[in-house]
């Protein structure tokens, strides 16, 4: 591939991850629409259509510079002759074509037969190729992490406040979770993907009308798309029906939020008055170029600030799901932007799983500070038990609201005066017979759980490891 070659991909060219550019870069972006017409000259040959020593001459070699046309080639010929790109690559195939093949390039098609083809062939290499195999080396770095802090305590947090007992591993675990059901889908919706090769309106008038398809089945088009590794589309007008690539789009945009998810929980419990996570910081990195003591978290806010790109991108996906009649050309501008979405996403994976000199990646470098969890704990373990303090009493008869009694004498008291939880539990009882004879039929091993808040975990634990489990058994599909 040459020097010259205009590699630049859609978006902002501060965010280009390498492992797209073979697909989305844009002098490459022409080789999916050559791959179809390629496909589409051997099969009228195997058709019969094409003489059979005129289609001998479609060899390895003019294969090959049909797919090295360039786009900015393409561009030059559409500014200055044909102002349509299609045309103007079919001007400049024929060129390459030897002479006996040239009547039969673009036979039977419309423009949006290759190009709706190759659009779904970039994303379908894209995800085949370099998303889904950043996800399972993500959903295996994230499962090792998971069973790492598997019992390790931290506080629960809803709505900003403490809540209940919880685990590192578990928390974890919520994010793989979410981070396994959006990539599962993403992969679903890719092996959604669909071709055509139906022509102008989507009714395969040529391949009828003239006989290129004698078939009663219509079979030509099946065929040019198994060459490419794709299956037709049940139905289509002159373009593919928006559904199997709005659906793979969202998908991606939801595995996105995912990131954006971890990038948000991570940052926040990166505060300072936090502390429960640590980033990984480079020898030459700079946190802040005011204040030398900060180090921001730079990496999360990233992941997070991308999820709100992506989110932004897809209204144009949206724009794109209808159209006027069979097709009309307000969307095509917008149809170029799509790649954004996969460009984006891939950048997020990139940040999570880049490697230092070490080989290791970002995300498995992550600290979690186990004294800082701790010392967050405490700072509610008196009254962290509110909960099934309220449900026990219940459970043992007292005959008021337990909730309240928790709620508005329990819990004030326990705060105010620096005490246990079922301190302030045991000093009620002794004043009152009816929380007595509640306390007295609350089981010995729930007292003692009111001991010590943080065995309070519930299946913090093996939920961590269950979902560990499935993200073993999604790393391995292959």
């Amino acid at each position: 591939m040459s020097d010259t070659r205009n590699l630049m991909m859609p978006g902002n060219p501060r965010y280009q991850p390498k492992e797209l550019v073979p697909i989305w870069g844009y002098d490459n972006l022409m080789i999916p629409l050559a791959e179809v017409e390629i496909a589409n000259l051997q099969t009228l040959g195997e058709f019969g259509i094409i003489p059979a020593d005129e289609i001998a001459e479609l060899t390895p070699e003019v294969i090959d510079k049909l797919k090295d046309i360039r786009t900015t080639a393409v561009d030059e010929i559409e500014r200055t002759i044909t102002r349509h790109d299609v045309l103007a690559w079919i001007h400049l195939g024929r060129e390459i074509l030897p002479p006996s093949l040239r009547r039969w390039l673009h036979v039977g098609l419309t423009s949006y037969d290759p190009l709706s083809t190759a659009y779904a062939l970039q994303f379908s290499r894209a995800h085949q190729q370099v998303v889904m195999p950043k996800s399972k080396e993500l959903a295996g770095i994230l499962a090792g992490m998971v069973r790492n802090y598997a019992d390790t305590l931290q506080v629960g947090r809803t709505h900003g406040q403490h809540a209940l007992p919880i685990t590192v591993g578990f928390w974890l675990a919520t994010l793989l979770s979410r981070f396994l059901y959006c990539a599962q889908t993403l992969d679903d919706n890719a092996d959604k993907l669909v071709g055509k090769i139906s022509g102008a309106v989507g009714a395969y008038n040529a391949q009828f009308g003239l006989h290129l398809d004698r078939s009663a089945e219509g079979k030509f088009e099946a065929s040019v798309l198994a060459k490419l590794g794709l299956k037709p589309a049940r139905i289509s007008t002159q373009i593919l029906p928006p559904e199997p690539l709005t659906f793979y789009l969202f998908s991606a945009l939801m595995l996105s939020g995912t990131f954006g998810q971890i990038g948000r929980d991570c940052r926040q419990l990166m505060r300072t008055e936090i502390r429960e996570i640590r980033e990984p910081f480079a020898k030459t990195q700079g946190g802040s170029s005011a204040m030398p003591h900060k180090r921001n978290p730079i990496s999360f806010e990233n992941s997070e600030g991308f999820w709100l790109k992506n989110k932004s991108e897809f209204g144009k996906v949206l724009e794109c799901v209808i159209s006027e009649h069979q097709r009309d050309l307000v969307g095509s501008s917008l149809m170029r932007d799509f790649p954004i979405l996969i460009i984006n996403l891939t950048h997020q994976l990139n940040t999570l799983l880049k490697k230092d000199r070490d080989g290791q990646s970002f995300l498995s470098r992550i600290t979690v500070d186990t004294e800082s969890c701790r010392r967050n704990f405490e700072l509610s373990s008196d009254v962290v038990l509110a909960e099934p303090m309220w449900i026990a009493l219940q459970m043992g008869g007292y005959g008021n609201s337990a909730h309240e009694l928790v709620n508005k004498k329990l819990v004030p008291q326990c705060m105010a005066e620096g005490i246990p939880l079922i301190d302030a539990l045991i000093q009620a009882a002794q004043d009152d017979s009816e929380i007595a004879q509640a306390f007295d039929r609350i089981p010995e091993e729930v007292i003692q759980l009111f001991h010590h808040p943080e065995s309070y975990t519930g299946r913090a634990s093996q939920k961590s490891l269950e979902i560990a489990e499935l993200a073993d058994d999604f790393a391995k599909v292959t």
